[in-house]
């Protein structure tokens, strides 16, 4: 093998291959014969050849008399890559998946790669403010009726208090236990903790303690002044309250349970999921369901009685919670947030895509303010706020 073709051999061969030390931030060798980069560095514009790994690229024609004058191809939204010794030109689509190496910091691709750069996708919507605070796990977002401060609360202990108008915390109550769940209801916060809820009124400036949960307050719901919790060990406490309205609730034994808020008892068990049911949501006449399945229920009541799933949407993760609202078109948007650390925005009843929103880890909560914000809480502690964006009138002609 001449010198040249051994140079070449070795540009390809274990200086093709990048150091798994490196990415592991362990590697204390200097030179390292493997590279410290994830693939060889694309190059913007040129011949494709052996020696070029390009993402956008000419290639040149090759040189006979009959093709002296023939134009040359242009490859665009392609990628180079090796397999099996080989140079292959992989014709692929943009994804629509965040880049890993982007959220650490490491991408070498640049605005060549294809995967996307931003926390989220799509239109109509855009970021406002990003509240970082919090230590641990964004556990719930409230905003009360007729406050123009945001509460969140956080498995690290405490609830802050955010100015709408600066995004600055203006207050922090550390309450010495994991905050497990919260939610509003016109001026009041509920604050699920173990064992016990704390309910706030912002404006009365009133708080009190209820007893009766065992273990942690997993999730609570208000409905006809009636405030239901749900804990750990299988048991719905209630306080309060009288209606014709239902009461539904998700489980780890994979079922939906209809209670009667009249009399607290359960009227019929919804099976359909094959794992737990993450979240419940009821819209106009429907029920939906989330769970770690993968899936999105529809259920809808029958003559006969029971209800009945009429639609099944499927995912590729599992998915933690769902939240819905409207668009500055009045559009019905579903949020669902999957274990993939993304949150899916689809348009109801259809399910066509609108978009995606991106986190470091998983987002537990999801709230809905008013003029078109909306809150998401994700398992770093960070907050942030979206805001709808109106669509641009056309002016009619006369």
């Amino acid at each position: 093998m001449d010198i040249k073709a051994a140079r070449r051999t070795e540009r390809f061969g274990a200086r093709a291959t990048t150091c798994v030390y490196w990415q592991a931030g362990k590697c204390n060798r200097n030179p390292c014969n493997f590279l410290h980069r994830e693939t060889p560095i694309p190059t913007t514009t040129g011949y494709c050849d052996a020696n070029t790994y390009s993402l956008e690229c000419t290639k040149k024609p090759h040189s006979s008399a009959n093709n002296k004058s023939a134009p040359k191809r242009i490859l665009k939204n392609v990628l180079i890559r090796k397999i099996g010794g080989n140079l292959v030109i992989d014709h692929q689509k943009p994804s629509h998946s965040i880049c890993r190496h982007w959220v650490n910091g490491n991408c070498v691709h640049g605005e060549k790669c294809r995967n996307l750069h931003s926390w989220f996708y799509g239109d109509g919507f855009s970021t406002l403010a990003k509240l970082q605070e919090h230590k641990k796990v964004i556990t719930g977002i409230a905003l009360p009726a007729g406050s123009d401060k945001l509460y969140s609360g956080s498995t690290d202990g405490t609830i802050r208090t955010w100015d709408c108008h600066t995004g600055q915390c203006v207050n922090v109550v550390n309450l010495g236990a994991e905050v497990i769940s919260m939610i509003s209801e016109g001026p009041w916060i509920f604050i699920g903790l173990r064992n016990a809820v704390k309910a706030w009124n912002v404006q009365a400036a009133l708080e009190f303690t209820l007893y009766g949960p065992k273990g942690r307050v997993l999730a609570m719901v208000v409905g006809s002044e009636t405030l239901f919790a749900g804990d750990e060990d299988g048991v719905i406490s209630a306080w309060r309250g009288s209606s014709e309205s239902m009461l539904y609730s998700g489980s780890m034994d994979h079922s939906i349970k209809v209670w009667d808020m009249d009399t607290l008892q359960c009227k019929m068990t919804l099976s359909g999921h094959a794992d737990t049911v993450t979240s419940l949501i009821c819209w106009d006449s429907y029920l939906l369901s989330s769970s770690t399945d993968c899936t999105v229920k529809v259920w809808v009541a029958t003559e006969e009685g029971p209800l009945k799933v009429t639609y099944t949407h499927r995912e590729e993760n599992g998915v933690c919670a769902l939240r819905g609202m409207t668009d500055a078109d009045a559009k019905p948007i579903l949020f669902c947030s999957c274990v993939d650390n993304s949150v899916r925005l689809y348009e109801l009843p259809s399910f066509s895509e609108r978009g995606r929103l991106f986190a470091r880890l998983e987002v537990r909560s999801l709230e809905i303010g008013p003029g078109g914000l909306f809150f998401t809480g994700d398992g770093t502690g960070l907050v942030t706020v979206w805001k709808w964006l109106e669509e641009p009138k056309v002016a009619s002609s006369s």
